[in-house]
């Protein structure tokens, strides 16, 4: 009697296993990273609303000749674009605009907040809040 060896086709458990912890280390590396760059992507909405913001306050400024008088509809927002389009973020005055001053600020939403940069806040000088040279990250 002859015995006749097939070949064999197909994993073994153990290397089926060894694949699967290798995607999960992978994956525990990767969405982290994932989550971080897409927080940067949306914090460039409220970046770009403060940008909108502030050009609005000056041709307000330069029609008036006062900030005093400026809210949220004298500029130009209404309720819905006063929220990013993703509504990642909610646009403002953080105080109220004096006659020469005001201060801007874009306050996030959701999961948005724990981006780790909170509210920024932009007023007529160009200073900005975080402070770009103790939180680069935030405005880039």
């Amino acid at each position: 009697m002859q015995l006749e060896f097939r070949e064999q086709r197909g994993f073994t458990l153990i290397e089926l296993m060894i694949a699967v912890a290798v995607v999960a280390i992978l994956a525990a590396i990767a969405f982290p990273n994932y989550t971080s760059f897409v927080k940067h992507g949306y914090r460039s909405e409220g970046q770009a609303m403060l940008s909108d913001g502030v050009a609005r306050m000056e041709r307000y400024y330069a029609q008036n000749n006062t900030y005093a008088a400026a809210n949220i509809a004298a500029i130009g927002f209404t309720a819905t674009s006063a929220v990013s389009p993703t509504n990642k973020y909610t646009f403002s005055f953080s105080t109220v605009p004096t006659a020469t001053t005001y201060t801007l600020q874009v306050v996030p939403i959701g999961q948005q907040a724990t981006d780790g940069c909170g509210t920024l806040t932009i007023d007529q000088t160009g200073a900005r809040t975080p402070d770009p040279a103790t939180s680069p990250t935030c405005w880039k």
